[in-house]
């Protein structure tokens, strides 16, 4: 577990990577991979829309970055932060990935997938259950979505 100023420290830092995806035009979602010491070892944002590839999410992003920084696909003792709840297909990552915890801004009522619609996490059958820690910094997430999203109406409307 992260102290407070680290968690905060961390989660800018996933901040960062929904900015770089706004600016490109993507919905703002950044994820960040430490490990438990801290250092940063993945990070993406979402590129659906740039790499016209469904599975092009932040999560996915960034951990396919952590487990090619570790040289292994176990992330054991490492920790997600994104700023948006996960959906099904990336909960199903993290469970492979053997994520240690996933922490989370903005609570996603539409795919959310770590107790908005559904808790992958909740079922025991699966063999990994990361710790979950969800609404950090919430309405900063959620006010940057709603932001972005407000804007590509007023556009539309031109």
């Amino acid at each position: 577990m992260f102290a407070k100023e680290e968690k905060e420290k961390i989660m800018k830092l996933a901040f960062l990577e929904a900015d770089k995806a706004e600016q490109q035009g993507e919905i703002p979602i950044g994820a960040v991979i430490v490990d438990a010491e801290g250092n940063l070892i993945g990070r993406g944002y979402n590129r659906r829309e740039l790499d016209e590839d469904a599975t092009r999410h932040a999560e996915i992003i960034a951990i396919q970055e952590a487990c090619k920084n570790l040289n292994s696909w176990r992330l054991i003792d490492c920790s997600l932060f994104v700023t948006l709840e996960p959906c099904p297909m990336c909960a199903g990552a993290i469970i492979n990935a053997r994520l240690k915890n996933v922490y989370y801004g903005a609570f996603d009522p539409k795919a959310g997938a770590c107790g908005s619609v559904v808790d992958l996490f909740a079922f025991t059958k699966f063999n990994h259950h990361p710790q979950i820690f969800g609404g950090l910094y919430r309405e900063q997430a959620a006010q940057q979505l709603k932001n972005f999203f407000k804007n590509i109406r007023q556009q539309n409307r031109i």
